[in-house]
């Protein structure tokens, strides 16, 4: 006697690494997806080099890490700014097309989805921010060398900046695919992305304490404080971000848009 063909309904869930394997299969498919990461990595270490060489003329020597030619802020706003796009083009890109539905079809957990999505994310932004952190660093010592003012992975602050600077690209990478699920609209997920990670710090001063609480509770402030390699002086009149709080502030933020995405999606309707 031959054994009844199970009835395809009763198929076994997909399993969470067939989940990744299907997400990297939907990045890496997309032709824009090199060009993107190529050109960001292009800028980010360009502008390393850009602003390492406008600063060398006036360091005739040996000196300290400067943390700000290796990566300048214009480096860091455009690892920012695209990480965040990109992260967030994850979700909204199925949400325009309509493929989102035939993937909740095909897996009715849509919280696994969202993981699936945030752990791909973050893999490739990882990846992203390394090369360009290391990029950046090797870059602008190269320049300084010709100067002998070039100082070693091991230099106080060094590895620190380098690290912060990496691991920018997956925090704003998940903040924006945590903004993509929760708003499910191109522009407007775009838009709040860029106000959230780089335009809303400037708009409160370190003067007051609580403008400078919120504002060293953004990602951007966190990168700032975490990169430079010096405190502000008994008689500065800023309040300072701590070096522990701003780690924190790198955990909480992708943490906390992951949760909502995952929350959000498998209470509503696709």
């Amino acid at each position: 006697m031959t054994n009844p063909t199970p009835f395809p309904g009763h198929a076994a869930p997909a399993r969470f690494r067939d989940l990744l394997a299907a997400e990297w299969i939907k990045t890496r498919s997309l032709r824009s997806t090199p060009w993107t990461l190529a050109l960001t990595l292009l800028f980010v270490i360009g502008s390393a080099v850009a602003a390492t060489a406008s600063d060398r003329a006036s360091r005739p020597g040996p000196a300290d890490f400067l943390p700000f030619d290796a990566y300048p802020p214009a480096g860091s706003w455009t690892l920012t700014l695209v990480a965040g796009s990109v992260g967030a083009l994850t979700v909204v890109s199925e949400y325009s097309t309509g493929l989102i539905r035939a993937t909740t079809v095909a897996v009715p957990a849509r919280g696994a989805v969202v993981l699936a999505k945030a752990v791909v994310t973050a893999a490739l932004w990882t990846v992203v921010g390394v090369i360009a952190a290391t990029g950046s660093f090797l870059a602008s010592q190269a320049v300084l060398n010709e100067r002998h003012a070039g100082v070693p992975l091991t230099h106080p602050g060094v590895f620190r900046a380098l690290v912060a600077t990496a691991l920018l690209a997956p925090v704003c990478a998940l903040v924006g695919l945590g903004l993509g699920v929760l708003l499910r609209h191109s522009a407007a997920t775009m838009v709040t992305s860029v106000f959230l990670l780089l335009m809303l710090p400037p708009m409160f001063s370190e003067r007051v304490r609580w403008a400078a609480d919120v504002r060293h509770a953004l990602v951007s402030s966190a990168w700032s404080r975490l990169v430079q390699n010096w405190d502000p002086g008994p008689g500065s009149l800023a309040y300072s971000a701590t070096v522990p709080g701003s780690w924190a502030v790198y955990v909480l933020w992708p943490l906390t848009a992951v949760a909502l995405a995952v929350l959000v999606v498998r209470r509503r309707d696709v």
